[in-house]
C-alpha cells in the first residue's frame, strides 16, 4: 500500500489565451509563454502524471493504479473504471476570453468518441477587477434563436455573463454553453475527458497564425439550449469541511485551515488535495510533505486519516462517493 502523499509533475500547457498567473501566483516552473493550464493530476492518454516525490518518484499514475488497483483508486471505482483515472484536474489561467464552448454528455460522448462527457467544477482562485465567466444563455432560447445569432455573428449577445471574485464556485454540466473570461484564474474538477466543441472563438487565430477549428455542427445535438441555471457556491468557515457539490462524478468540498486538523473520510476513494492558498504540511501515518499555494497532492484510497497542519491552508478537497459514482461500464 502506498502510505504517503503523492506529488506529481505539472503538465503545463501553452495556450492563445494564457497568462503568467500559473508562474508568478501558483509557482509553477515553466520556460513557456502563455501558459495557460496546469494539468495537475491527469490520466488523459498522452498526459500521463508522473510521481514527483518519495520512492514512487519517477512512476506514471496509470502503472500505479495498474499496481495497486482498488487499493489505490478504491475497490468500487477500480471495478467500474479499471486502469483508467477517473478525474482530470486542472489550474487555468485566462489572460485572454477562452473560446465559447461546451462539452458533451455521457451518452453523446459514448457515441461519438468512447470516452466520458464532461462536467465540471470551476472554483475562483483569483480574478481581475470586472472578470466574468459566461456561463449558459441570458434568456430562455431554442434551437432556431441560437443557430441564427450564431449566423450573424452576434452570439455574444445571447450569453450570460457572471461577474466574480475568488472563492466563487460554480458547477457547469455538460451541454452548458461556457466559457472563462480574461483575468481569472481557477481551479478546475473534471470527469476524464478533453473532448470539447468550440463554437466562437473571437474571429482570433491560433498559435500557428490560422483561425482555430469551431464545432458548430457537433455543437448543435450536444447544447443544453434549454437550461438557464447554474450552481454558484460560496463559504468561508474555519476547519470544517464546506461543500461545494457532491454528486454522481466526484465530491469537492472547500476547507480553510488556521490550526492542526484531523479529517477522517469513510469513503473508499482516493483523496485530492488543492492548495489555493497559504501553506502547511500534510501527514498520513509517519509520512509528512509540506504543500504551498498551487500544490496538488494525491492519496490514495487505503489511507482513510489525514491530519493537517496550517497556520493559513486553502484546500480543494476532492473524492468520489463510492455510494453514488457514475457507473461507467
Amino acid at each position: 500500500m502506498i502510505n504517503y502523499p503523492l506529488k506529481f509533475h505539472p503538465i503545463l500547457k501553452e495556450k492563445i489565451w494564457g497568462g503568467n498567473k500559473l508562474k508568478n501566483l501558483l509557482n509553477k516552473k515553466c520556460s513557456l509563454n502563455n501558459v495557460g493550464e496546469s494539468w495537475e493530476i491527469s490520466g488523459i492518454e498522452n498526459n500521463i502524471s508522473i510521481v514527483s516525490n518519495g520512492c514512487y518518484s519517477g512512476q506514471s499514475l496509470v502503472d500505479l493504479i495498474k499496481q495497486y488497483k482498488g487499493s489505490f483508486l478504491g475497490d468500487k471505482i477500480y471495478a467500474s473504471f479499471g486502469d483508467r483515472f477517473p478525474l482530470l484536474i486542472k489550474f487555468i489561467d485566462a489572460k485572454y476570453d477562452l473560446s465559447i464552448q461546451l462539452h458533451p454528455t455521457d451518452k453523446l460522448a459514448k457515441k461519438r468518441h468512447s470516452s466520458f462527457g464532461k462536467s465540471e467544477l470551476w472554483h475562483v482562485v483569483q480574478a481581475d477587477t470586472d472578470s466574468k465567466l459566461i456561463i449558459g444563455f441570458n434568456s430562455l432560447i431554442t434551437e432556431n434563436k441560437y443557430i441564427e445569432a450564431l449566423t450573424k455573428n452576434n452570439i455574444t449577445s445571447i450569453l450570460n455573463y457572471v461577474n466574480v471574485k475568488p472563492k466563487d464556485s460554480f458547477f457547469i454540466n455538460s451541454g452548458t454553453i461556457h466559457a472563462i473570461g480574461s483575468g481569472v484564474l481557477l481551479a478546475e474538477i473534471q470527469q476524464a475527458s478533453d473532448i470539447t466543441y468550440r463554437v466562437f472563438d473571437w474571429n482570433r487565430k491560433g498559435l500557428n497564425g490560422e483561425e482555430r477549428e469551431l464545432h458548430t455542427d457537433l455543437a448543435l445535438e450536444a447544447i443544453d439550449y434549454y437550461s438557464e441555471d447554474y450552481q454558484k457556491i460560496s463559504f468561508d468557515i474555519l476547519n470544517t469541511p464546506s461543500p461545494i457539490v457532491e454528486n454522481k462524478y466526484f465530491v469537492t468540498n472547500y476547507i480553510l485551515i488556521n490550526r492542526n486538523l484531523v479529517r477522517q473520510i469513510s469513503k473508499d476513494s482516493f483523496k485530492i488535495y488543492m492548495c489555493i492558498q497559504g501553506n502547511g504540511i500534510v501527514k498520513i501515518n509517519d509520512f509528512i510533505e509540506s504543500v504551498s499555494i498551487g500544490d496538488t497532492i494525491l492519496i490514495p484510497a487505503k489511507n482513510k486519516e489525514v491530519i493537517f497542519e496550517a497556520m493559513h491552508m486553502e484546500l480543494l478537497e476532492i473524492y468520489i462517493d463510492d455510494d453514488k459514482f457514475l457507473l461507467q461500464n
